[in-house]
């Protein structure tokens, strides 16, 4: 199926958080639905940022996923982690194109307190990445 390569392509990048993955695995034209920010993130760019701190804020020590459904161009990846002793759950909800890029993602977060710690989290690792 088309969706393998890119799955096995998004789990890779989970795994190592390696933001040079990102570079092939990204389409042009990419939009990522953030849990916290209403207005979609569009291209390449902007995406690739949000991904690499999220890498390092959600996809932590304490990351997993516990469940995954697939279809030929969708995936619905749940997750588990934990920061700062709160406790997440969440989907990440990934479309690829005939490519097998990475053309949408959506994030979703629960409960209000795990949307406020990776709220804050989020916003001081992207703030230190524009600074550099």
């Amino acid at each position: 199926m088309k969706r393998i390569k890119g799955l096995a392509l998004w789990h890779q990048f989970v795994a190592s958080k390696d933001g040079r993955l990102l570079k092939d695995f990204l389409a042009k034209e990419v939009v990522f639905h953030s849990p916290v920010v209403w207005t979609p993130q569009q291209g390449k760019e902007i995406v690739k940022m949000y991904l690499i701190a999220a890498g390092q804020i959600i996809a932590n020590d304490d990351f997993e996923y516990v469940k995954e459904l697939s279809n030929a161009n969708y995936t619905v990846l749940e997750f588990k982690t934990i920061i700062d002793g709160v406790s997440i759950e969440g989907v990440d909800i990934l479309t690829f194109n005939e490519e097998n890029k990475l053309v949408d993602l959506k994030v979703m977060i629960r409960p209000l307190k795990a949307v406020q710690i990776v709220h804050q989290k989020m916003g001081e690792f992207l703030l230190k990445m524009k600074e550099k």
